[in-house]
């Protein structure tokens, strides 16, 4: 008979003799030691995370501050928010649209303060977060909302100029708030969020060139902030959702109307582009509102709310994929 094999009582059948539960008893109870040991070694270098969990389980008697508040999607969320007994900071640059807006939301019966302000001017951003914050006691969710479309146009035919307004707004602009935000949020762990106003444009550059090449580089840093924060925020209890829409029925394509001298004055709209045609027939930032709070009830992080850019987005990381499987043959390795 083979070593290490016996014949099974009562049987003719050969088995292994480290299949006697006797033997394997003995086996395991030596190697439980070692297990045991590595275990506790690993438990030092790896971390476990929890799984995630809604953290807002209620909005009433909390505050939001919201930039880009005047029209579009930051007036859909604040009166979506402001529907929940919300306490709403409105802040935009257009302060007669701003003026509309706030007695809007006052009228649903919502506590609301609004701010003239310019995202790119930081220690405007600071003042104004800080005064909501004294006015309304804390700050619970933050908005990263204000953006422009930049000059829609090729980038072999855009300046400099061009490029300092849309990435100091969309871009700049974004963090200025957010880190404005920051230590009050902090203040109010699993009750805490920050929403972050990409795009679909933020994961795909759409084929043919639609001239969307500024908004697109600002769209994917949008992205990859907020996956970052993600990371760095949600062990200290505060949430991100990054908004990836398609087309919204807003003015942002006529956003160039409202750009300061520092970086050109106003700037010619775009409203022969097709996107600004599009967008008298996309989603109503109102129901668009009402999304953002059904995301960060459920804590999403990626909110895609029109889907019919899948095979777009498919394409670019199958590309990226594509790009990973030729690098030995680049490489040589």
């Amino acid at each position: 008979m083979r070593p290490g094999f016996k014949r099974g009582v009562n049987s003719a059948v050969i088995r292994p003799y480290w299949l006697d539960s006797a033997a394997c008893g003995a086996v395991l109870g030596g190697l439980f030691p070692v297990l045991l040991r590595l275990a506790e070694k690993l438990a030092g270098t790896i971390s476990i995370r929890p799984a995630r969990e809604i953290l807002i389980k209620t909005f009433e008697k909390n505050t939001v501050f919201i930039t880009g508040g005047a029209s579009g999607i930051g007036l859909g969320m604040a009166k979506a928010f402001a529907d929940r007994g919300m306490s709403v900071a409105l802040a935009d640059i257009d302060a007669v649209q701003l003026k509309s807006a706030g007695e809007q939301i006052a009228a649903m019966g919502a506590p609301v303060k609004t701010y003239t302000l310019d995202v790119t001017d930081k220690n405007a951003v600071v003042a104004a977060v800080d005064d909501a914050k004294k006015t309304f006691g804390k700050i619970n969710i933050v908005c990263a909302n204000a953006g422009v479309s930049g000059r829609m146009d090729s980038l072999d035919k855009v300046s400099v100029d061009d490029w300092d307004w849309i990435i100091d707004v969309n871009l700049k602009g974004v963090v200025y708030v957010i880190q404005a935000c920051m230590p009050y949020l902090l203040q109010n762990p699993r009750e805490a969020h920050i929403v972050i106003t990409s795009s679909i444009s933020g994961l795909r550059v759409y084929q043919p060139s639609r001239g969307q090449g500024m908004y697109n580089t600002t769209k994917y840093g949008l992205v990859g902030l907020g996956e970052a924060l993600s990371l760095d925020l949600e062990p200290k209890g505060v949430g991100v959702s990054i908004l990836c829409p398609g087309v919204v029925n807003t003015n942002i394509s006529h956003s160039g109307r409202n750009r300061p001298d520092k970086y050109g004055g106003v700037l010619e709209t775009n409203a022969d582009h097709e996107l600004a045609k599009a967008a008298g027939y996309g989603t109503d930032p109102r129901q668009f509102g009402e999304w953002v709070v059904k995301a960060i009830e459920e804590k999403r992080l990626y909110v895609i709310t029109h889907p019919g850019d899948r095979e777009l987005v498919e394409t670019r990381h199958q590309r990226i994929l594509d790009a990973f499987d030729a690098s030995d043959n680049l490489t040589g390795n």
